[in-house]
């Protein structure tokens, strides 16, 4: 007999359509034309006006020539046209591929001929960078400048401006998702800290799903008004540019991320949600306090891009800043993981609250698992809070795979899972917590040091405005832990000072043996440029 419920019920036009993230710009632009989508210093556009010219990009791109299998590189900051990028491009069936911005040349020429881009949208600002990117790279992409008026200096390096551009398209340009969900809409590529960056690419289901994740995780009501205090170029803004469109919110672009500039905005525009690296939510609860003033509504804000320290839990909690931690990678769209909060813990001290609220959490709502694994075994770690394993993630919010990379790939997937490459503990309330990068792991004497644990203490200490923690080579103890300390202005903390700090606060082996003081290498997106500090570390004790 088989089986009625598949017989004669196929897919067709009137019961199935693949998913995919543009359809969000279409209803935003049809339900609500006249609301503002993007603001950007003096310029404004409606959610018609934003889908109109997404439109035209998409028209002036198809033109040329550029479709299905084509990519389109994007050197920009938090600027529309970065915004109408994550809509036009995926709209062709080509492949947005945003570049970090605070990237070297070399790197830049790497990821256009890796990901073989056809056109390059660059900014002015990039304008150096850019040049000897294109001299180095062996693809030679048609060049666009966004000509932004809110930034002076850099030159024109393109055959057009990006408006000029925009006027070679059709404003009725037919608009419509791919055929196969499974489709590709962005490549991304990560840090290449060891070796060349790998292309990571993700498809057009995981970022529908994704971007309605983002609003279903952080509760956000209608027409929220978001701060771009994350680059759009990381794992494409968390999927933002697309969860704004579904939301029909507004977005405020910020080509800076710096206190005053994101103070003044949340002061303005009443910015209702905004996200970040820990450095950044770190920034404004040491900004000066004229900064503050003024703002009095309630302000919600995503941190992730390192595990938090509790000290930026608790100094966001009392400026009135509610936060939410969240974790992921790049190879699964941004954040596929939340610390959900529990109605229980508010009644709890604020600096216990923090410790619960700086674990990484549970999975996403459109995320299928996340488990603590031992990757030599595959079996999940006991959740005992203690026995560290690996972070693994399995479902659709996860990259298709490497770009060009079969070996990556299979090695990432290895039993049905994505491997993080975070090291974490499985709390007994299921709550996963990260203990370290697997490399980032100090073993000093044969016992494992976790150097999150040790940053933990470093940010309780009043006068410590950032803290990064390495092994350093020790003759005894095969390694110790070196920590790296950027402090608060005026503050004058001596070695022994931080490290009797530490000490009091953790197991006394923990404590780092050594600290140095000064600013600290970040990257674009406020993540601690470890390896450098590892380099540093190593080669100041062999000079010892």
């Amino acid at each position: 007999m088989g089986n009625p419920y598949e017989q004669d019920l196929d897919r067709n036009a009137a019961n199935y359509a693949p998913l995919t993230p543009l359809t969000f710009i279409e209803r935003a632009a049809y339900v609500y034309p006249d609301r503002i989508a993007v603001v950007h210093g003096a310029q404004r556009y409606t959610w018609k006006e934003t889908y109109t010219r997404s439109r035209r990009l998409a028209s002036a791109l198809a033109r040329r020539g550029i479709g299905t299998g084509d990519t389109v590189a994007v050197m920009l900051p938090n600027t529309p046209p970065m915004y109408e990028a994550h809509f036009g491009v995926p709209a062709t069936g080509a492949v947005l591929n945003a570049l970090n911005t605070r990237l070297d040349a070399e790197s830049i020429a790497f990821m256009l001929d890796h990901g073989g881009a056809k056109l390059l949208i660059t900014d002015r600002e990039y304008s150096a960078v850019v040049e000897k990117a294109l001299a180095l790279a062996r693809t030679k992409p048609v060049v666009i400048d966004a000509d932004d008026p809110a930034f002076s200096g850099g030159k024109l390096l393109g055959e057009k401006d990006y408006e000029a551009l925009l006027a070679e398209g059709d404003p009725g340009h037919p608009w419509g998702g791919p055929a196969d969900e499974w489709q590709a809409i962005a490549l991304g590529y990560t840090s290449g800290t060891t070796g060349n960056p790998k292309g990571v690419v993700t498809h057009h289901r995981g970022a529908y799903l994704n971007a309605l994740g983002n609003i279903i995780t952080w509760a956000m009501p209608h027409h929220a008004t978001y701060l771009w205090t994350l680059p759009m170029f990381h794992c494409n803004g968390w999927c933002f540019p697309w969860t704004m469109a579904a939301n029909a919110g507004t977005n405020i672009c910020l080509r800076k991320v710096e206190a005053g500039p994101i103070l003044d905005a949340i002061r303005e525009h009443k910015v209702t949600h905004y996200c970040g690296a820990p450095i950044v939510h770190q920034t404004l609860i040491n900004a000066p306090e004229e900064l503050k003033k003024g703002i009095r509504h309630k302000v919600s804000c995503l941190v992730a891009g390192a595990a938090p320290p509790a000290a930026i839990l608790e100094g966001m909690e009392k400026m009135g800043f509610s936060i939410t931690h969240v974790y992921g990678l790049t190879e699964v769209y941004g954040p596929a993981t939340v610390c959900a909060k529990h109605e229980e813990w508010e009644s709890l001290p604020l600096a216990e609250q923090a410790q619960l609220n700086g674990r990484q959490g549970v999975r996403y709502v459109v995320q299928e698992a996340v488990a603590v694994m031992d990757p030599a075994t595959m079996k999940p770690v006991p959740a005992d809070g203690e026995t560290m394993g690996e972070i693994m993630f399995r479902g659709n919010i996860t990259m298709k795979g490497y770009l060009k990379n079969p070996a990556a790939t299979k090695e990432a997937f290895e039993g049905g899972w994505f491997h993080s490459g975070d090291l974490a503990v499985m709390h007994p309330d299921g709550y996963v917590k990260i203990k370290d990068r697997s490399k980032d792991v100090i073993i000093s004497g044969g016992e494992n040091i976790s150097s999150i644990e040790v940053e933990d203490v470093l940010y309780r200490h009043p006068a410590v405005m950032a803290a990064a923690v390495v092994a350093q080579p020790d003759s005894k103890w095969g390694e110790t832990p070196c920590a790296f300390v950027e402090l608060k202005a005026g503050a004058t903390p001596t070695e022994a000072e931080v490290i009797e700090f530490c000490r009091q606060h953790m197991a006394r082996f923990k404590a780092p043996k050594r600290v140095v003081f000064g600013p600290l290498p970040k990257t674009s997106t406020g993540k601690i440029q470890k390896f450098m500090l590892r380099a540093q570390a190593k080669s100041a004790s062999a000079i010892e």
